[in-house]
């Protein structure tokens, strides 16, 4: 993070921390367990209820059966293409278990984001962080959190680019996707850059409070950006673009107090 820049925090890292010993963990396996699966109904319900009255959040893939998603997220697409194929896949090397959530579809139009909106949760402030691997993509090979998420034309993103070594901060309004400048950087500057490896997994840590937010990658710092096109509550979720192929695993949201 640039010196000077007073936080507030949206960040992105490498290998989050674990939750200390004594404090409370839901660990929502989103759905019934996987000899249940085809049979949701009440239970998911149930399950979102809980959801609403938690303060953090844990979501793994390991009660999914594998393929398309079946409960717990809603999918959507912003921009053009086809929409985004959202699947449990097996991983031998899922960061934890042996399940990840993977978004299939190598559309290689441009201006297509697939999104995948975690359902039980609404909020305001909250920090976010999933655990993601960029698989392939020749146009792209991107992975992002989204949260304030309002529909598929609006809400923020924050996005590493395996293709291009950066990470960016975007606002989605009415289907036009802007970058957002970091707290004191030149009118040019476009994120940041930082070493985001492809076929290795990562984890993405954002931290939303007020209309600030502080963007980290591996633990390190790097910017914060000032903006409150979108002031009030809304849904988190996950986001590619273009073709990217890309798993993710481990979504964990703390619900945070306004200040």
């Amino acid at each position: 993070m640039r010196r000077g820049v007073a936080a507030a925090v949206v960040s992105l890292v490498l290998l989050a921390p674990e939750a200390p010993a004594d404090e409370e963990v839901d660990a929502l396996h989103i759905g019934p367990p996987a000899r249940a699966q085809a049979s949701v109904g009440s239970g998911a319900d149930a399950h979102a209820a809980h959801a609403a009255t938690s303060r953090r959040h844990l979501v793994d893939f390991e009660r999914f059966l594998p393929g398309p998603l079946s409960t717990g997220f809603s999918t959507a697409r912003t921009g053009t293409g086809l929409a985004g194929a959202w699947e449990v896949r097996e991983d031998p090397n899922a960061p934890s278990g042996s399940k990840v959530l993977r978004q299939t579809s190598a559309d290689p139009t441009s201006y297509r984001f697939p999104v995948c909106v975690y359902d039980p949760l609404t909020l305001t402030d909250g920090e976010i962080s999933v655990r993601f691997k960029p698989l392939s993509g020749e146009v792209d090979q991107a992975g992002g959190i989204v949260w304030r998420y309002r529909d598929e034309d609006n809400y923020y993103v924050v996005r590493a680019n395996a293709l291009e070594d950066n990470v960016v901060l975007y606002k989605m309004e009415h289907g036009k996707r802007s970058d957002l400048k970091p707290v004191g950087a030149g009118w040019f500057t476009y994120g940041e850059k930082a070493d985001v490896p492809s076929g290795k997994w990562s984890e993405l840590h954002v931290v939303a409070r007020g209309s600030r937010f502080e963007v980290s990658l591996n633990g390190a710092a790097l910017f914060v950006v000032d903006d409150d096109t979108f002031a009030g509550s809304g849904k988190v979720g996950l986001w590619t673009k273009a073709d990217s192929v890309t798993s993710f695993d481990d979504l964990t949201v703390q619900i945070l107090d306004a200040r």
